[in-house]
């Protein structure tokens, strides 16, 4: 009946999971998002992620990066901007084995997360470094709340599955406890790998661009030493000319001097006689 509204607390549940669903899917999928709005995007995320690391309640920041996005007249809600984080770290994460020129076909942003979590294990090590960060603030580093939320909700999940598996015990929980603590350190500990190895190959790249820079000042300054030579030897050809031109007027000189000489002697010869 249409007077009625009273629901039963599981059917709230469930409709309230359905919404949930469904923020989440129609979050990312309408509209579609744009090559250059995502690149703007993540360039708020980016300027943002040591507060993400910060920070345990979130919320706020995607408020702020849904304002921000609007400011730049794209108008994305802050559920839709936090799902949009989760689907371009899993497809970076599934880019980790491509070939190079695959991994750009695939995935357009590799390079914007590649310098997102560059950046978070520059501050990890410069923490390290100072000697300021303990166990619990390296974690915050090297993941920000949200991807410790996918992880908890992953290996969660993975303990329902062996908690099925092993009966309601108290030895199946402890076991299944073991194994989540175990899961989540193999998995830092492979985030830690990829870092290293993202690290590395930033090095690599910047060392292969400081090498062509090198290469190609050098070919510049060989350039201009060949062009100065050419110019001294240009400079050293006009002046032989110039020298012998020099020449060849004083010689002209002196023949004329010669002639008139001579046409004064002969005419005072010609007056004596």
């Amino acid at each position: 009946m249409e007077g009625h509204h009273h629901h039963h607390p599981q059917q709230k549940q469930q409709q309230h999971q359905q919404q949930s669903i469904g923020v989440n899917v129609d979050a990312d999928r309408f509209p579609q998002w744009s090559i250059q709005e995502t690149k703007e995007f993540l360039m708020i995320r980016a300027e943002l992620d040591r507060s993400f690391m910060e920070t345990k309640r979130n919320k706020l920041l995607w408020e702020v990066i849904s304002t921000r996005m609007r400011e730049k007249g794209y108008y994305r809600s802050a559920e839709q901007c936090k799902c949009k984080w989760k689907n371009l770290v899993t497809r970076y994460k599934g880019c980790e084995t491509m070939e190079t020129e695959a991994m750009r076909q695939q995935f357009p942003f590799y390079n914007e997360l590649q310098a997102i979590f560059s950046a978070r294990m520059h501050s990890i090590l410069w923490s390290e470094g100072e000697g300021g960060a303990t166990g619990s603030k390296k974690k915050a580093l090297q993941l920000s709340s949200d991807e410790e939320e996918d992880m908890e909700e992953s290996e969660l999940d993975k303990g329902s599955v062996r908690k099925k598996k092993k009966g309601k015990t108290g030895a199946g929980i402890d076991g299944s406890t073991s194994g989540s603590n175990n899961n989540i350190k193999e998995i830092l500990d492979d985030f830690m790998r990829q870092q290293m190895q993202m690290e590395m190959q930033w090095r690599e790249a910047f060392e292969a661009r400081e090498n062509e820079r090198r290469l190609k000042e050098m070919e510049w300054r060989q350039t201009m030493e060949a062009l100065e030579n050419e110019r001294i030897m240009m400079d050293r050809r006009w002046r032989e000319r110039e020298e012998q031109r020099r020449m060849r007027e004083e010689a002209r000189a002196e023949k004329r001097d010669a002639l008139i000489t001579a046409l004064l002697n002969k005419l005072r010869r010609e007056d004596h006689m």
